[in-house]
């Protein structure tokens, strides 16, 4: 088996000596590399397809969009593993630490949004587009306002799933069974 491994290396077609990884752009001078992984279709497919990529959206509405599947998904960790977890006002416990944590991160964004952050660049993965909204402070501006809002939304609406699950699974009864 070691001798058809070390065979291997003097011929060109063989698949394993071929290279898969390459400077962006195949300058060498960049230092972003492409790789099966960050060069792929799928992975190009679903980068330019999050909120902080897709083209066409308003700043509000991006961040309108991460603060909403943030706050949504902060909720589940402090209620279920936070030190209230045994009690009656787990639920309501989890929401007050998920809406701080949100205003936490809102604050961190606003520092450094304030920081004056370097420009983004267009990389392999996003196809070389970069959108507008953090490129000005404005614009980060109403960036944070969109996550401060689709947090608080995120969380409550978390909450509001959560404390009903019983309602719930009674209305949609059928279809969880």
């Amino acid at each position: 088996m070691a001798q058809a491994i070390d065979a291997s290396k003097d011929r060109p077609g063989d698949p394993r000596n071929q290279e898969v990884v390459f400077p962006a752009g195949r300058d060498p001078q960049n230092s972003n590399l492409e790789t099966p992984v960050n060069s792929s279709g799928l992975v190009k497919w679903f980068i330019n397809n999050l909120p902080a990529y897709r083209p066409g959206i308003t700043d509000m509405r991006r961040g309108l969009e991460v603060g909403m599947a943030h706050g949504y998904w902060v909720l589940g960790p402090f209620t279920k593993l936070g030190p209230l977890r045994d009690t009656d006002v787990a639920n309501i416990a989890g929401l007050i630490s998920t809406l701080g944590m949100v205003a936490i991160m809102t604050a961190t964004m606003a520092l450094y949004s304030a920081s004056n952050p370097p420009q983004p660049v267009a990389t392999t993965t996003t196809g070389g587009q970069v959108p507008s909204t953090f490129k000005s402070p404005e614009s980060w501006n109403n960036y944070i306002s969109g996550f401060l809002i689709g947090g608080v939304g995120g969380a409550v609406f978390a909450y509001f799933v959560l404390t009903n699950i019983a309602i719930i699974k009674n209305v949609f009864g059928g279809l969880f069974a």
